[in-house]
């Protein structure tokens, strides 16, 4: 197999920053170094007309008082779009953040929990599911435990949910009237059939399927220099694996 000109994370940086176009504002949580960075990608090509909030850093956190701040924006309709993962998703969009195996409180496994994941779940009218690792213990037909319930058709007044979900092998957009998710596109170097063997759920398929929109020249010489330089006051050690050319400058 011919080696891409790009790596991993930066394809997925890259396919962040096109779904957050059109934003005015974005913020990520807690150990969201890939999500972080395409924020700030997404800012940089929109001329100043998005703010990102990155949890964690100096530069790049304009809250005064954390997540109740977060919070308020949220419930204020401000906040256009966050990032959710989970130690499990499901086909209908449910995450698990808090365990898996046994029956709660009894779980074999423990998670950190929900922390405001189902609040922020309704509420941002864009949220991103985010998990690189695409395989059958985490995608799964349904979660042990529903820690941020996906939409359901019950008359629930609900402006947030998810678009979608992002994975290391492809782009699933979600189906709000049929609660399923359907594949919009695999990442180059992967195929249909790799992600059917491990995608634990059913999911919608097109005859044809799209490759993700691999990033152009320009695009990865912003990623790797300024975007990496902003990235790395919050993540030193993510830009030390995925941009060593830049860590190793001292940049």
């Amino acid at each position: 197999m011919t080696a891409l000109p790009f790596s991993r994370q930066e394809l997925l940086i890259t396919t962040i920053a096109r779904l957050l176009q059109g934003c005015r504002l974005v913020a990520t949580g807690a150990s969201s170094p890939i999500p972080g960075a395409g924020a700030l990608l997404a800012r940089a090509q929109s001329g100043g007309h998005m703010r990102v909030n990155v949890l964690g850093s100096v530069r790049n956190d304009f809250l005064c008082d954390g997540g109740v701040e977060l919070f308020d924006l949220a419930g204020q309709g401000r906040l256009d779009a966050f990032f959710l993962g989970g130690g499990q998703i499901d086909g209908e969009a449910n995450i698990n953040l808090v365990g898996a195996g046994g029956v709660y409180p009894q779980t074999d496994v423990r998670w950190p929990g929900s922390f405001g994941s189902g609040y922020l779940y309704y509420l941002v009218p864009r949220v991103i599911l985010f998990r690189e690792e695409h395989s059958r213990r985490v995608l799964v037909p349904k979660v042990d435990f529903i820690s941020s319930a996906g939409p359901k058709n019950d008359g629930t007044y609900r402006p947030g949910g998810p678009i979608g979900l992002l994975t290391n092998l492809c782009w699933f957009a979600f189906d709000r009237d049929k609660r399923r998710f359907r594949l919009e596109s695999v990442h180059p170097g992967h195929s249909v059939e790799e992600v059917r063997d491990h995608t634990g759920f059913d999911f919608d398929c097109p005859a044809s399927v799209a490759a993700t929109a691999a990033p152009d020249a320009d695009i990865l010489t912003l990623l790797r220099t300024r975007i990496a330089r902003e990235i790395a006051e919050t993540y030193p050690r993510f830009v030390a694996q995925v941009f060593p050319d830049l860590a190793a400058a001292g940049d």
